[in-house]
């Protein structure tokens, strides 16, 4: 992929999992019996993120994994859960189909990031925080995990067929200089170099991937990203054929971001798409 070399970049600091004999592991609450909150060793690399807007019409959740869209919404209010309920998924549903040919798509839930300096995330009664550390959001585990979850008795004959996990992202104001979103082409992710990681709740254990250090990783962004806009993330495919199956992703500083920026606002969104 010669191209990439030509696109504008920045030089983005972000970080990667480093490597251990032992499973990764993070509490989202106060650990029992005075254990670390985590085991999580990081490793901050200094990378090129390329400016994705001059190949976006290029791009395809199957190869890459991630694609940038135009998509205005009739939300007022993205801090209104009742727009969000009875506007928002729908415009989500039909955008996720239209761009995967997904059958169904059923979204579960969203989250609102807004950045406050200084406070960790997870606290309570302070809306969640970007995340800092390169991750993807299912594995092979998780993924199927899911779906049994969320979707009772059709669980057993949905996961006879395709499904992926599409997430949707955007920002609540724009443009979004601070903390812009760093999404890594799939196809340059090599096998092994996506580690599972436990995330421990109270009433359960999750897993997602971290992400070890490889050279050839190839990293984008979409400077000023607007309200209007969106970025479609692939989590997660079951369809094992060469496509994009896991697409790590980690927000950034961008170091053109002007000194004024205001504090990140964004909302992502996951989805179940569902093929016949």
């Amino acid at each position: 992929m010669d191209f990439v070399s030509t696109l504008p970049r920045v030089m983005g600091d972000v970080v990667y999992l480093a490597k251990s004999a032992e499973k990764p592991h993070t509490y989202t609450y106060d650990p029992p019996d005075g254990a670390p909150k985590t085991n999580i060793v990081n490793e901050p690399h200094t990378v090129p993120i390329h400016d994705m807007r001059p190949i976006a019409d290029g791009l395809s959740l199957d190869v890459q994994g991630f694609a940038l869209v135009d998509a205005p919404s009739a939300v007022a209010d993205f801090y209104d859960e009742a727009q969000l309920q009875a506007t928002y998924y729908q415009e989500a549903e039909a955008l996720v189909k239209q761009a995967t040919g997904a059958s169904r798509v059923v979204v579960f839930d969203h989250t609102i990031r807004r950045r406050t300096p200084g406070v960790e995330d997870r606290t309570p009664g302070i809306p969640r925080q970007p995340v800092t550390r390169i991750h993807g959001d299912y594995t092979e585990v998780s993924g199927p995990q899911r779906v049994q979850d969320l979707m009772g008795d059709e669980a057993g004959a949905l996961l006879q067929h395709r499904f992926a996990i599409v997430n949707v992202w955007r920002p609540i104001r724009g443009p979004l200089y601070d903390a812009p979103l760093a999404v890594c082409d799939a196809g340059s992710v090599a096998d092994g170099d996506l580690i599972g990681q436990d995330l421990i709740y109270r009433d359960r254990t999750g897993e997602i991937y971290g992400l070890t250090y490889n050279p050839a990783h190839r990293w984008y962004y979409a400077p000023a990203m607007q309200a209007d806009e969106a970025l479609l993330l692939k989590c997660f495919d079951s369809q094992k054929d060469g496509r994009a199956r896991f697409m790590p992703h980690t927000s950034f500083a961008d170091p053109n971001a002007p000194a004024d920026m205001l504090p990140r606002e964004s909302i992502e969104l996951r989805t179940l798409a569902f093929f016949d």
